[in-house]
């Protein structure tokens, strides 16, 4: 017999064969909606404020994929959710008539268009009453199970559209990325940056100390590496007589995985010329602080039970000054790496072999 997800993926498919059956193309290429479900609903609102309750709203047509169904005989209910939010609809027999036998064709995370116009429930929610349904795309496999969400790190890391779909509260920190990034750019080019492109294939992988992904390009007969960072090409632009650049651009390094360390990940470098660390300090406040603000709207950022103000200036402290209040140990009077070594063992800390003065 087949196991239980076996029977879903069948179930699937008999009901994309019945869809097909009836005529109904359960992909097809396109669909026009006039809105998304938050313009829908503000659309509404607009209209209760002019007209006052119990307006009904000019028609619409919203497509999103279907969350949860409450089928009730001659009539249903639906939640659709798309990429700006999520939005009720009501399906009844006696207005969509032949149409309505779509709802037995329907599983969750099917994807519909709806159209209709918008009223408010009994119960206070905006809702669109279907008056024509469209079947976007039958899914064919079912959502994570619903009330618990998706749960393994492992599957939430690597498949990250399954994430979003189970954790609508990741797309949050997706946008936010976004905005911090474009936030970034409009910085800089304030500030005269010019972003370029650099070489993502290099014949020598410098510009950090890391292991690097290898390659052979076969018209060269070369092997080539991955870039590890952008550095020397982004200085070569500053020799060149490019006085601002930056880049914003992925690197890789073949070495471990972990939650915080991923072989592949995006890099930002930028290079001035004429300025030195105190210049790019201040700059490095500045970008940071103008990014919370249009990512967040604050300067305030609440990270695990603490609040962070990245309001400008930030402190400054001496390197040496804090290892020497942290551990007692001023790393002046140890100048070579074998007697700096020596101390770090006294102290109790675990020392590898060849380890460089600065890692120390």
């Amino acid at each position: 017999m087949p196991e239980r997800g076996e029977e879903l993926l069948l179930s699937r498919r008999d009901k994309l064969e019945h869809l097909r059956q009836q005529g109904i193309d359960p992909f097809p290429h396109r669909y026009h909606r006039s809105c998304t479900s938050l313009e829908a609903v503000a659309l509404f609102q607009d209209e209760e404020k002019e007209q006052g309750e119990g307006v009904r709203a000019a028609p619409v047509s919203v497509a999103g994929r279907v969350m949860s169904m409450r089928v009730m005989g001659k009539a249903s209910f639906l939640d659709l959710r798309d990429g700006a939010g999520r939005i009720q609809a009501h399906l009844r027999r006696d207005i969509l008539e032949d149409q309505y036998r779509l709802v037995k064709e329907l599983d969750l995370g099917d994807f519909l268009g709806v159209s209709g116009p918008l009223f408010r429930t009994r119960t206070g929610e905006i809702t669109i009453e279907a008056q024509e349904i469209t079947v976007l795309s039958k899914s064919l496999r079912p959502l994570p199970e619903k009330w618990h969400g998706l749960r393994d790190i492992e599957q939430r890391y690597r498949q990250r559209y399954v994430d979003l779909i189970s954790n609508p509260e990741v797309k949050t920190a997706f946008l936010q990325r976004s905005k911090i990034i474009n936030s970034i750019r409009s910085f800089l080019n304030g500030r005269g940056f010019i972003e370029v492109d650099t070489p993502i294939l290099v014949p020598v992988a410098a510009g950090a100390l890391a292991k690097p992904f290898i390659t052979h390009h076969h018209a060269l007969d070369q092997d080539l590496y991955l870039r590890i960072a952008t550095e020397l090409y982004l200085k070569r632009l500053i020799v060149g007589g490019l006085d601002k650049v930056y880049e914003l651009g992925r690197v890789f390094r073949n070495e471990g995985i972990a939650q915080d360390h991923n072989p592949e990940f995006t890099l930002l470098e930028s290079y001035e010329a004429y300025a030195d660390y105190n210049d790019v300090m201040c700059m490095v406040e500045e970008m940071v602080s103008t990014s919370a603000i249009e990512a967040l709207g604050s300067r305030q950022v609440e990270y695990q039970e603490h609040t962070i103000d990245l309001t400008p200036p930030w402190k400054r402290i001496s390197l040496r000054e804090e290892l020497y209040r942290r551990s007692g140990v001023d790393i002046e009077e140890y100048p070579s790496a074998s007697s700096l070594s020596s101390r770090a063992r006294e102290l109790g800390i675990e020392v590898r072999a060849q380890e460089s003065r600065g890692r120390l």
